[in-house]
């Protein structure tokens, strides 16, 4: 009745000026207070952008059968946005630590923005999504409903993170619409910030947890990435209707989740090169079995002949930069572009 609900007993987070007692490295904070302060001067006015876009290059429009697949793929873009703006404003409430705290405000302001855009943008397209995959749906719900900030942290910016940027820069080199094509830059921007956050601030909430801890989290992204597979099926056919060779996504996907991971987990108890290969092998052998090659054999022996393959052969893990390398001159409704970096810190659109 009347809205109220049962809180916890809040108080003032006293120890928040001293983050080496929660295990942040002092150029760690560093670096996430300036994540705050760039995000705030580089932050756009999305509104103004894409009108600025629309009235540049007309109301944006594509073949039928081309934008419904579009709306559905990027159904999940937009679900996600909202999903990373709950999580966000969520780890702005409960980290202690002052920089992070700052770093995850800017990204609950950025991700706000991002949701509203894309909603306009599909709403323009005509694409409007009625759902969303379901796939999709049990990694956003996944994040949302994880029983730590570590888990949280590490689904929406090193596991979901990576994959918008992966959408984001293959849709972009196919020039499908125009407004897309010169929006996404600034979607791109602001998300290698966020990937940031995680690799920044994960190493300080992992720190002290033993073996015990390091295989649950290892345990959730398993889960994160089963779901991510079936998520992949389920948008398959859309995918390749945008032009996209599902399986190459997947697998650029996978190498920007790795770059990002390899620099959080450096110096987990657990060795890095054993998780790596197992769910390395575990995406390839999925991906054989769902995501045949449309240019072999698609039978279901073959595909499952290969998937075991997969399986049980050393496969070479590839990296792929998280950092999308955006110019200024493609995001040039940015106002605080031009304002001289702080030469002692590295840029935040590298992670």
């Amino acid at each position: 009745m009347f809205g109220y609900r049962r809180h916890h007993r809040r108080t003032l987070a006293y120890g928040m000026f001293q983050p080496e007692d929660h295990g942040l490295a002092a150029k760690n904070a560093r670096v996430l207070e300036r994540i705050y302060h760039k995000g705030q001067r580089l932050a756009w006015d999305g509104k103004e952008v894409l009108d600025a876009l629309i009235a540049e290059h007309g109301p944006p429009t594509m073949p039928e059968e081309t934008k419904q697949a579009l709306g559905r793929v990027f159904a999940i873009i937009m679900w996600g946005e909202l999903a990373a703006w709950r999580i966000s404003a969520e780890l702005a409430d409960e980290i202690e630590p002052l920089e992070p705290k700052m770093a995850a405000t800017s990204q609950a302001h950025d991700e706000a923005r991002h949701f509203y855009v894309m909603h306009d943008y599909l709403e323009a397209l005509g694409a409007l999504p009625d759902g969303i995959d379901p796939g999709a749906r049990r990694v956003l719900e996944g994040v949302m409903n994880a029983d730590s900030l570590a888990k949280k942290l590490l689904g929406m910016q090193l596991m979901v993170e990576p994959l918008a940027l992966t959408l984001f820069h293959v849709v972009k080199r196919l020039d499908l619409e125009p407004v897309l094509t010169h929006l996404l830059p600034y979607y791109e921007r602001d998300e290698a910030r966020h990937v940031a956050l995680g690799v920044q601030y994960l190493p300080a909430l992992l720190e002290g947890g033993g073996l015990l801890a390091s295989l649950d989290i290892l345990q959730y992204q398993f889960q994160l990435i089963t779901w991510q597979l079936w998520s992949s099926y389920g948008v398959a056919r859309d995918v390749a209707t945008l032009g996209l060779d599902p399986r190459e996504l997947v697998r650029v996907g996978k190498g920007k989740q790795l770059a990002a991971l390899r620099q959080v987990f450096h110096d987990s108890p657990v060795p890095v090169s054993f998780p790596e290969s197992i769910f390395n092998r575990y995406v390839e052998s999925v991906v054989e079995l769902t995501l045949p090659d449309p240019t072999g054999a698609r039978s279901l022996t073959t595909r499952i002949r290969r998937a075991i393959q997969a399986a049980v052969s050393p496969i070479e893990l590839q990296e792929v930069d998280v950092d999308p390398g955006i110019r200024d001159d493609q995001v040039p409704l940015i106002r605080g572009l031009g304002a001289d970096d702080d030469p002692r810190e590295p840029a935040m659109e590298a992670v």
